[in-house]
């Protein structure tokens, strides 16, 4: 074999084992483009968060939604942005932190409207809207004035919210706005319509907080057996998904039906069993607070 032949020789071997190689790579899984690791966790962080503050754990909620926060920053992704800003203003509103609860809220809706969705541009000002009624409320700063800026500004909104969420979302805040109002029956009407969202989509926590507010509509009206239904309705929902906190402030506003109605005993039963609700997830400060009111 001449030095000619053996150099072509090597080189057929040479890309003989390349083409194997190809072929190998090639049975391989394909690239999968987009990749969303960062984004996907950011996502459960947010889920959980959310889930902790509807139970009114705020301070674990907070802890994990600035870890979605973080990650949502990190994947610069940005929705994500957006919801994991909206979402810890919220509990940050909760744990009394208005000014911050504020400020985060400004920056999503600073975020939405640079990206240009409508959207997520509507639910940041709804979101705001609550903050402002939850604000004059806590204050007791003319509240009837401002449920209704509130109610007409998210009246306005609510033609740019598609998700069906956050369309429940926006028929609760017109709910609590109405009620401010000393509307009961426009009130109630308006937390059915996220109700409904709610059962349907099967998000069962927040099913039983529509009935816990419905309740809360049915009292004050004089309507205290319908009152017992919506919390009893509440309960039912809230055992099913195991929410404790949900339950013991459902019971602890049993006690104030009850003790509206005139019936005292009952309240302290209610008030009581609320208290050692509380007291079994370790909330002591509430469970005192139930207490007290049984007296």
């Amino acid at each position: 074999m001449t030095k000619v032949q053996t150099v072509m020789r090597k080189s057929a071997v040479c890309l003989l084992l390349c083409a194997l190689l190809h072929a190998a790579c090639s049975s391989q899984p394909k690239n999968p483009g987009d990749v969303y690791e960062t984004r996907n966790m950011a996502e459960s962080q947010l889920d959980l968060g959310n889930k902790h503050a509807d139970r009114g754990d705020y301070e674990t909620a907070l802890l994990l939604l600035n870890e979605a926060r973080r990650l949502a920053i990190s994947a610069d992704d940005p929705g994500l942005r957006v919801r994991s800003g909206l979402a810890r203003g919220n509990v940050l509103f909760a744990l009394g932190r208005a000014e911050e609860a504020e400020t985060g809220w400004a920056a999503a809706l600073d975020e939405a409207e640079k990206r240009g969705d409508r959207e997520l541009t509507a639910v940041c000002r709804v979101h705001q809207a609550r903050g402002r009624l939850l604000a004059a409320i806590l204050a007791a700063d003319d509240t009837a004035a401002a449920a209704q800026a509130v109610r007409d500004e998210v009246n306005r909104e609510m033609a740019a919210v598609k998700d069906r969420l956050y369309t429940a979302f926006a028929w609760l805040v017109i709910g609590l706005a109405e009620k401010e109002m000393g509307r009961y029956g426009e009130a109630e009407a308006a937390v059915k319509k996220s109700l409904d969202i709610h059962e349907k989509e099967r998000y069962l926590e927040q099913a039983a907080y529509d009935w816990y507010l419905i309740a809360s509509f049915r009292s004050p009206a004089g309507n205290y057996d319908a009152a017992r239904e919506a919390l009893e309705a509440a309960m039912a929902l809230d055992r099913r998904v195991e929410n404790t906190y949900g339950l013991a402030t459902d019971w602890r506003a049993m006690g104030d039906v009850f003790k509206r109605a005139g019936r005292g005993a009952e309240a302290r039963e209610a008030y009581i069993r609320a208290a050692e609700i509380f007291r079994a997830m370790g909330n002591d400060a509430d469970a005192a607070a139930s207490e007290k009111r049984a007296e």
